[in-house]
C-alpha cells in the first residue's frame, strides 16, 4: 500500500524523484526504493512526505487504491464510502465520520441542498453558533437603522 501510494503521489503531482528527495532531505535511490517497495521510509519521512503531498499520515501509509476505487483524498477530506437510502430516507451515517466529526445519538442534523452541488449534512449546533456570530459582527439597528 505505502509504496503504491508514494508513486501515485508523486506522479500526481507531477514530481520527479529529484524533486521529492530533495524536498524530505534523502537521496533519489532511496525514495525509488520506497517507491517499489524494495525497502520503507522511516516515521519522521513518512511525515515529511505527508506533509509535501497534503494527505493525512494515516492516508499515505494505510490508503488502499485498490480496495476504494480512487486515490489518496488531501487531507481533511473524506470518502466514506456509499450510504443506502431506506424507504423513509433514513441513512446510516458511517462510523469513522461520526467519531472524526463528533456526531453522537440525539445530535440535530441540518441537511443543506444544492440542485448543481448535492447534499450537506452540517451539525444544526455548528449553524446556531455561526448565525450568532454574524449577527454579532452586524451593526445593531440603533447604528443602522436596519432590523436584523
Amino acid at each position: 500500500m505505502l509504496y503504491e501510494n508514494l508513486l501515485t503521489l508523486r506522479k500526481l503531482h507531477h514530481y520527479s524523484q529529484e524533486k521529492v528527495a530533495e524536498e524530505i532531505g534523502v537521496s533519489r535511490q532511496a525514495l525509488a526504493k520506497w517507491e517499489t517497495g524494495e525497502t520503507t521510509p522511516d516515521i519522521s519521512n513518512c511525515m515529511a512526505l505527508a506533509k509535501l503531498y497534503e494527505v493525512s499520515l494515516d492516508d499515505l501509509v494505510q490508503f488502499s487504491q485498490e480496495e476504494r476505487g480512487i486515490p489518496i483524498p488531501p487531507k481533511g477530506k473524506h470518502l466514506f464510502g456509499a450510504v443506502t437510502v431506506g424507504e423513509k430516507g433514513q441513512i446510516v451515517i458511517p462510523k469513522k465520520a461520526r467519531e472524526i466529526f463528533g456526531i453522537k445519538p440525539g445530535n440535530k442534523l441540518l441537511v443543506l441542498g444544492d440542485e448543481a452541488q448535492g447534499i450537506a449534512i452540517i451539525k444544526a449546533e455548528f449553524m446556531m453558533n455561526f448565525m450568532r456570530e454574524v449577527k454579532n459582527i452586524m451593526p445593531g439597528k440603533e447604528e443602522s437603522g436596519e432590523e436584523i
